[in-house]
């Protein structure tokens, strides 16, 4: 197709469509119908046009499991949303704002990735320079390269004995089925340990307004309703949105 639809989602397809992409076989349309076939890959044949839109509203529907497994938007966002539960604030930030956030954190992070399969992948299939086994292809690789960055050893031999694999020589040998599942697991994993440490601080402000409260003998006042002001100070004194991004991507970068 020679117009270039929506690069972003073409990007996620592009990869979603190398987790399992099938051998695709070349059958001749009938005159004057529409060309079904997919296309002699060795002969760098495109798909059809239309085949190409069944294809691209197919796999719409893939793009937010994709954006949250596949990214490190899942690690941003619980780790915002146990912040705001230590914190005390209930629904402020809203939801909305939170996923914004995470969203365009993710952006931040997986820029190079995205632009790397941008470059190597999806500009050349727009072009006609590449087959589509080809540029899926390498439409995987960065994004493998990515999460193998994250996982633990750990949690890949936990995959490969539960689907019966052997460990491959290198970690580059390692299918998607295993490394996915690896890195959603350690990414969790991440998120709630960060959450722990997030917890500490104001967990302290509640117990000491707490213990306070009971010494004054004000036992039927709330000590949240107390603590609260004394912990959005001390997240504002500490300009703790800046310190939480900016840990959150670093640790990304750094890995």
């Amino acid at each position: 197709m020679k117009r270039r639809l929506a690069h972003n989602i073409w990007i996620l397809l592009l990869a979603a469509v190398a987790l399992a992409a099938p051998a695709c076989a070349q059958d001749a349309a009938p005159a004057g119908g529409i060309n079904l076939s997919l296309g002699d890959m060795d002969g760098g044949a495109r798909l059809d046009v239309a085949v190409e839109i069944v294809l691209l509203m197919t796999l719409l529907s893939l793009a937010p499991a994709l954006l949250i497994l596949l990214t490190s938007f899942t690690r941003i966002i619980i780790v915002l949303g146990f912040l705001r539960q230590a914190m005390g604030t209930h629904q402020m930030p809203s939801n909305q704002i939170m996923i914004g956030l995470a969203l365009f954190l993710t952006f931040v992070v997986m820029g190079p990735v995205f632009q790397q399969i941008n470059t190597e992948a999806l500009q050349p299939y727009l072009a006609e320079e590449l087959t589509q086994e080809e540029a899926l292809s390498r439409a995987k690789a960065p994004l493998q390269t990515f999460m193998l960055g994250q996982v633990r050893e750990k949690d890949v031999a936990l995959f490969l004995e539960l689907t019966n694999r052997e460990a491959p020589e290198s970690p580059e040998d390692l299918p998607m089925l295993i490394v996915i599942p690896s890195f959603v697991l350690g990414e969790l994993k991440m998120a709630f340990q960060i959450g722990f440490v997030l917890f500490l601080p104001f967990l302290i402000i509640d117990m000491v307004v707490a213990s306070v409260l009971m010494s004054m003998g004000m036992m039927m006042l709330p000590p949240v309703l107390i603590s609260l002001p004394f912990k959005v100070l001390l997240f504002v004194l500490v300009d703790g949105w800046y310190l939480i991004v900016r840990s959150l991507v670093m640790a990304f970068q750094n890995a």
